[in-house]
């Protein structure tokens, strides 16, 4: 059997309901459900995004990594 990962929402009455068919093969067999709460992902402010950018800067520290040669760039057509 392969690992699934299923998102669900608890009811209004407080019971989580699954429904998940895995076929006949697998009929007998023991599994382990884990249920982990999602987090709702909090919004970030243009500065908080700007602050985060700038942390990243340097973060890079393995002494082997290096940035290859980056070709030319091309001539674009001006739209003004």
């Amino acid at each position: 059997m392969n690992r699934m990962v299923l998102k669900s929402k608890v009811g209004s009455d407080g019971v989580l309901h699954l429904a998940l068919p895995v076929g006949v093969e697998e009929a007998d067999k023991e599994v382990l459900i884990t249920v982990e709460p999602i987090t709702p992902k909090k919004e970030e402010t243009q500065e908080e995004w700007e602050a985060w950018v700038d942390s990243m800067a340097g973060s890079i520290t393995d002494p082997t990594f290096i940035r290859h040669p980056q070709p030319e760039l091309e001539e674009r057509d001006s739209f003004e």
